[in-house]
C-alpha cells in the first residue's frame, strides 16, 4: 500500500511528466524519496535522446545516496537499450530498495522494468495514479499502437446540418463561448489540418487564439492537404510553426508521416471534402461537432459522401460528452469500434 509521502511524490511526478515535450517519447516523471519519506531528487524526460526521468532524477544525487530509497514513476521504468540504457538497470544499480509506479508500459519493446526490478530484490508497486498516468500519454499510447496521431474532425452547423449559407458565408454560425472553445482545443493539439480548398477560399491563419485574437503561446503545427498550390502570401505562411504540405489525397499515409514526426494529435478543420474523406476511409479517432440553434437551408452541407448506401450501413458513433457552450451545443463522439483500450 502507497504511503501518503509516495502519493504526494506521484502527484508531483505527473506535474513533472508535462514540462517534457510531447513526441515519439512518452511525458514521464520521477522522484525520488528517502526511506523517511523526504524528496532527494525529481527529474523529468525532455526528450528523444535524453536522460529518462529516473535517471534524470538520479543523477542529481551523490553515489550511494538513492541507496534504500524509493523511486515514485509516472511509467514503469523501460527494461530496454535504445538511445539510453534500461532504466531498471539504472534503479538497481543505484540501489534502489522500493519503486512505485503509476501505469504499466504499453509497448513490447520497453515493458518487463517492473519483473526486472522484483528479480532483483526491489519491492514494487504498481498502479498509484493510475488514471491520471492514462490521461496523461493516452495520445502516446495511440501513436503506439497504430503508428498514427490521434484524430479529431470538428465542425460547427446550423440544426438542419448546413456548415454555411447558399453564398458560402459562415461566419458566424456558432457563438463566442463556442469559438474560444475551439481555440483551446487547437492549441491542446499537436497539429491542424485543412485541405487546400478551405485555405484558399478563407485564407484561415490556422492558429489558436484568445478571445481578443491575440495568439496563445502554445501552436499547434499547422498542415496542409491537397494538390492545389497555396499562394505564397497565404495566411498559413505566417504561421508561428513552419507548415507542412502534403500535395496528395493519400489521407493515410500523411498521417504515418506525421505519426512518425512524433505528432500525437491531429485537430482537423479542412472543411466538407477532407473532412468527410477522413470519416470516410475510417481515419477519425473522434468528432467534435457544434450545432448552432439557426436553420439555414440550401446545399452546403456539413459533411458530404460518406460511402453509406443505406440505414443499416450508418456509421454508427458514441457520444462521449453533451454540453451547452453559450447558445450552441457541444457534441463530441466516436466510432464504436474505438471505445475500447485508448479511447
Amino acid at each position: 500500500m502507497a504511503s501518503a509521502a509516495e502519493t504526494d511524490a506521484m502527484r508531483r511526478a505527473l506535474r513533472l511528466a508535462r514540462n517534457g515535450p510531447r513526441g515519439l517519447n512518452p511525458q514521464v516523471g520521477a522522484v525520488i524519496l528517502s526511506p523517511a519519506g523526504d524528496v532527494l531528487a525529481e527529474g523529468y524526460h525532455r526528450g528523444a535522446g535524453t536522460a529518462h526521468a529516473e535517471v534524470d532524477a538520479l543523477s542529481k544525487l551523490a553515489p550511494g545516496e538513492a541507496r534504500g530509497a524509493t523511486a515514485v514513476v509516472t511509467l514503469e521504468p523501460c527494461n530496454h537499450t535504445g538511445r539510453t540504457g534500461p532504466c531498471a538497470v539504472a534503479l538497481l544499480e543505484a540501489g534502489v530498495a522500493r519503486v512505485v509506479y503509476a501505469l504499466d508500459d504499453p509497448t513490447d519493446a520497453a515493458a518487463g522494468g517492473a519483473e526486472r526490478l522484483r528479480n532483483g530484490g526491489v519491492d514494487v508497486e504498481s498502479g498509484l495514479e493510475r488514471d491520471a498516468a492514462e490521461e496523461l500519454i493516452r495520445d502516446w499510447v495511440h501513436l503506439q499502437r497504430t503508428g498514427r496521431p490521434r484524430v479529431t474532425v470538428k465542425w460547427a452547423q446550423s440544426l438542419d446540418g448546413r456548415a454555411a449559407a447558399d453564398d458560402g458565408s459562415s461566419r458566424w454560425i456558432t457563438g463566442r463561448a463556442a469559438r474560444r472553445d475551439v481555440h483551446a482545443r487547437r492549441a491542446a493539439a499537436d497539429a491542424i489540418l485543412a485541405g487546400t480548398g478551405t485555405v484558399i477560399a478563407d485564407d484561415p491563419a490556422l492558429t489558436a487564439r484568445d478571445a481578443d485574437g491575440a495568439p496563445l503561446e502554445r501552436q499547434p503545427i499547422p498542415v496542409v492537404v491537397g494538390e492545389t498550390e497555396i499562394p505564397a502570401d497565404a495566411a498559413v505562411r505566417r504561421h508561428p510553426r513552419e507548415a507542412l504540405f502534403f500535395p496528395t489525397r493519400d489521407l493515410g499515409a500523411i498521417l504515418d508521416d506525421l505519426g512518425g514526426r512524433g505528432i500525437q494529435t491531429v485537430f482537423v478543420e479542412g472543411g466538407p471534402t477532407l473532412e468527410s474523406a477522413l470519416v470516410r476511409e475510417g481515419l477519425a479517432d473522434e468528432v467534435l461537432v457544434y450545432l448552432a440553434p439557426v436553420l439555414l437551408g440550401g446545399s452546403r452541407l456539413a459533411l458530404g459522401d460518406l460511402g453509406v448506401p443505406d440505414i443499416a450501413s450508418a456509421r454508427r458513433l458514441e457520444v462521449a460528452s453533451i454540453d451547452i457552450l453559450g447558445d450552441d451545443i457541444r457534441v463530441v463522439a466516436r466510432p464504436v469500434h474505438d471505445t475500447q483500450g485508448d479511447s
